[in-house]
Order: C-alpha cells, then sequence, then structure tokens
C-alpha cells in the first residue's frame, strides 16, 4: 500500500487540471465563486433539461483561466430548471411500507374495545438535489442516459421519502447541463448551492464535468456524490491526499489498476509484436493514463508509442498516424472522445494504418458512436462498466441490469447505453438519507456518506467501510470501485441494432460472465 501511494502521490505532479494546464493550488486554496457572467441556454428535446450557458470564462492574460480563477469568477448564477413540469413539489417514494402507528388502546365500554386508525409518517421538509451531467456539446452522448436516470429517479420520489428522521420529505430534482465544459460545470454548480438551496449535488460524465462540480462543491461546504471519473483523475487529478481526505466529495468509479489489468487481457488475446500507438490528449484523464501505463506497459512487455499530448477536439490526426506507421504499432489505444474517435479511425484507414488491435475508452460507451463509424467500428474495443448480463439489481426498484436496459430502449427507442450506471448516484442519496436522523446536519450526512456500504446496487456492491489497499475497491478514502470488464463491438448482422457488445474479459470482474474471446481486427 505504502508503495502505491507513493507512486500515485509522484502521478499528482505530473497530472494536467483542467482548463489551463496548469497544476491545481492545494484544496485549501480554494475559494467558491461568487460572480458568473451568463447568458439564454439553447432548448433540449426532452423538455426536462434546460441550461443557461456563460457568455465567455473570464481569461487569464494568456487567454486560458486557472483553476483558482475559475473557483473565484465561475459565479454562481447558475439558476437551475426543474426536471419536467412541476417538480418543484415532487415527493419521494422511498420506504412506502414505512409508518407510525398509534393505537390509543383498548377502551372497555358498552360499544366495545375501541383503537385509532393509524397514521402515515410526518411529513417532512423539502429536500433538493442537484444533478450536473453533459447534455449538449463533445460529451452529450453522456446525456442521453442521464436523462433517463433523472426520469426514473422523479418517479421513484414521486410520493414521499422517508428519511432516518421517520418523516416523509418532498423531493425535487434539479438538473443542469455542463454543456460539456469545465467552467460552466462549476458555474451551474454553484448555482445549484447558492440559488437552489440543493441538500446534495450529484454529477456524472467524465472528469469534465465531475471534476469541477467536486472542486465547487468541496470549496463552498455542500455535500457532493459523483460517478465516473477514473479514480486516480478524480482524487489525484484534484490533488487529493489520502492522508488529508475530501470533506464534502465522495465518488464511485474504478481506478487504474483495474483499466490496465482489463487493456493487457484484451491486448493478450491477439497475437501482437507488442508496439502499442497511444492517444492520450492533453487534459486530466488523458495525463492521469499517460502518468500510470508506461511501467505496466513494460512490466507486460509491451512497447509504448506515444502520439503527444494534443487538445480536444482535433480534426487532424496525420502526425500521429504517420508516427503510429512508421514504428508498426499493431496495437492502438486512447482515451479519446466520440468525435475525435471518428477523425482519428477514419483518417487512419484511409492512411493505411490497420492495426491488429484497438481499443478506446470513451467513444466504445455509445451507440452512437460506434454507428457513426459505419462498418469501420466492426471490432474495436473498450473497457466496459454497464451490460444487461450484469448480475445486479436496483436497491430502488429491485429491477435487473437487463430490465433496466430493455426498459430504457422502451422508453427511448434506441440501444441500451452504459451510462445507465450512473442511475446508481441517487441510489447513494437515497441510502444516505435513510440512515440521516437530521437532514439539517450537513456533518452528520457526511458521516453517513464516509460510512457506505451497499451490498446491492445497479452497479454492484458499494463499500466505504472497506480498509484501504493496493489493487481493491478501495485505494483511497474518498472513492469506491465499482465494476470494470472488456467488450468488443461487433456487426449484428442483421439484428435489431447494427451493433452488439460482447464482454471479452472479466480480468478485473470475475463476477461478470464472459461471453466470447476477443477476435482481432480486419
Amino acid at each position: 500500500m505504502q508503495a502505491y501511494l507513493e507512486h500515485v502521490s509522484m502521478m499528482v505532479e505530473t497530472m494536467i487540471p483542467s482548463v489551463d494546464g496548469r497544476r491545481m493550488p492545494p484544496r485549501d486554496d480554494r475559494q467558491p465563486v461568487t460572480e458568473y457572467t451568463r447568458r439564454k441556454g439553447e432548448e433540449m428535446d426532452d423538455d426536462s433539461y434546460r441550461g443557461d450557458a456563460p457568455d465567455e470564462a473570464p481569461a487569464t492574460g494568456d487567454g486560458a483561466v486557472s483553476r483558482r480563477q475559475f473557483l473565484k469568477m465561475a459565479g454562481a448564477a447558475g439558476a437551475a430548471v426543474g426536471l419536467g413540469a412541476g417538480l418543484g413539489g415532487l415527493v419521494a417514494a422511498c420506504g412506502g411500507d414505512e409508518e407510525t402507528t398509534t393505537t390509543a388502546g383498548a377502551t372497555s365500554t358498552t360499544a366495545g374495545a375501541t383503537t385509532t386508525a393509524s397514521a402515515g409518517p410526518e411529513a417532512g421538509r423539502e429536500l433538493k438535489v442537484g444533478f450536473v451531467d453533459a447534455l449538449t456539446g463533445a460529451l452529450a452522448d453522456f446525456g442521453v442516459a442521464g436523462s433517463y436516470c433523472a426520469e426514473r429517479w422523479r418517479e421513484y420520489v414521486a410520493d414521499g421519502l422517508v428519511c432516518g428522521d421517520g418523516k416523509k420529505h418532498p423531493v425535487t430534482i434539479v438538473v443542469e447541463d455542463s454543456q460539456s465544459d469545465t467552467a460552466r460545470a462549476a458555474s451551474v454548480a454553484a448555482g445549484l448551492i447558492t440559488d437552489q438551496k440543493c441538500d446534495f449535488i450529484t454529477a456524472a460524465a467524465s472528469p469534465d464535468t465531475v471534476n469541477p462540480v467536486a472542486d465547487q462543491c468541496e470549496a463552498m461546504g455542500t455535500p457532493c456524490l459523483t460517478v465516473d471519473s477514473p479514480m486516480e483523475s478524480y482524487f489525484f487529478g484534484r490533488n487529493g491526499d489520502p492522508a488529508n481526505p475530501f470533506k464534502w466529495t465522495y465518488h464511485i468509479f474504478w481506478g487504474m489498476w483495474e483499466i490496465s489489468d482489463n487493456s493487457f487481457s484484451l491486448w493478450d488475446q491477439v497475437d501482437t509484436n507488442k508496439k502499442v500507438a497511444v492517444l492520450w490528449p492533453n487534459n486530466v484523464d488523458g495525463n492521469a493514463y499517460r502518468a500510470y501505463y508506461p511501467d505496466k506497459m513494460a512490466e507486460r512487455g509491451y512497447t509504448m508509442v506515444d502520439g503527444g499530448s494534443y487538445n480536444e477536439p482535433s480534426e487532424s490526426f496525420a502526425t500521429q498516424i504517420n508516427l503510429f506507421k512508421r514504428e508498426g504499432c499493431e496495437v492502438v489505444t486512447g482515451v479519446i472522445i466520440p468525435p475525435d474517435c471518428t477523425n482519428f479511425w477514419t483518417q487512419a484507414k484511409q492512411q493505411g494504418f490497420n492495426p491488429k488491435v484497438a481499443e478506446f475508452i470513451k467513444p466504445t460507451l455509445f451507440p452512437a458512436a460506434m454507428e457513426a463509424l459505419g462498418e469501420l467500428g466492426d471490432g474495436l474495443l473498450g473497457p466496459m462498466w454497464f451490460h444487461p448480463t450484469f448480475p445486479f439489481k436496483s436497491s430502488l426498484t429491485g429491477e435487473t441490469a437487463k430490465e433496466m436496459c430493455d426498459d430504457f430502449e422502451k422508453r427511448k427507442n434506441m440501444q441500451w447505453q452504459q451510462p445507465i450506471l450512473h442511475y446508481v448516484v441517487f441510489e447513494w442519496v437515497v441510502d444516505v438519507l435513510k440512515r440521516t436522523t437530521n437532514v439539517d446536519d450537513k456533518e452528520e450526512i457526511m458521516k453517513k456518506v464516509a460510512e457506505t456500504n451497499m451490498p446491492m446496487t445497479i452497479a454492484g456492491p458499494i463499500d466505504f467501510t472497506a480498509p484501504l489497499a493496493d489493487r481493491t475497491k478501495h485505494v483511497v478514502p474518498n472513492v469506491a470501485g465499482c465494476e470494470l470488464y472488456g467488450g468488443q463491438w461487433r456487426l449484428s448482422k442483421g439484428g435489431k441494432y447494427m451493433y452488439d457488445l460482447f464482454v471479452c474479459s472479466n480480468a478485473a470482474a470475475p463476477s461478470i460472465p464472459v461471453q466470447d474471446k476477443v477476435k482481432p481486427l480486419a
């Protein structure tokens, strides 16, 4: 464990935070935002979602926004819009069979014994849960499942949430669009805190959304529960210190040991020269991979060919492709946004770069991104974190992963998507509130968050009480892991959808059944 912490502490110095490429200041140097210029945002197709966009982010002399400026200037003016019409009075249906019964006791009269009727729980104050997601912009594919999750949360809390105080509380869910922008994510999080007075802030959809929201909440002393950012990107990318953990911000997702084990398990199934072309962008995600992977590749006998740190989005990858061809790379991997993946892979094929194995971290999450590639997507690999075959159930409704995927397809009229897993963040909120005896005591709320031990969620068991140890689901205090497997997309050949996703490795998730071995690219 000590060796691992020494390793990751060195990683912190090599990571580049969001926005301006400079390292983040220490956590105690962060300040809450105070003011931010915003403009009216576009309406979403789903009326449950609206957002306001900033006119222009305050800039430093070189046109970039530093993390410190970002927290000082990113504005609390993110007036959030409630999910759907009339959400201000939504009530939650948690523990519907819990009730307080008052019995007057038997009274002997000529009419016989009488008792009073049972009464329901006392009404509690309204609770507000804010949710920040990428509904538009480069990461908008995440928001499709996000809108589904929020719809399901709304339904679950439609009839009252009985918390640990024994009272049934109305619940309002307020959704804001990060627009796939880090400054915007922080701005709307501030608005949810200061304007909407949310009791919890939740967020999902990669470090670009999760990290700035968590930073804002940590600076403003607001409980924040998030999902979907690798442990190292979330914790060490925010200057986390295992000896001095964050107070207000906790997270669920896997870490680099799991994703690297998963990658090697996939690559090893195909006979290659073990030369790996890598595409790691100039952001906190890309630099977390760049800091962790090289030594691990060397240990497994792979030679890394780094295409260089590049800025997202990117229209041309000619330089990288020429390098990879010259070095004879037969494996390519990258943590790359869907539009860039389409550009790179299309250009690679046009320029005659034909590796035997291709693994992309973000675009392989989404059927739409695969379909955008046409037949070029056949055989692409990726680290995956949700699948209909997951042996897990919702702690709220008891639905299986398969039932939830089927429900998503029916409601959205499209193929199921892995970010359905974001549903777990509200399961977590409900679990915490059920154990909280005073919903106005933020200290008690955070104590219950740190004590979370959920044996079953749609993402599997979530346990923050397990001992801290390397290569476990609990490596650092503020993060608990969930399952990660290796999958391959294949043309469905006349199926309901263009592509099907097959589980090809469970090296990091033995509870997930393997469906087939990796097939090399044609």
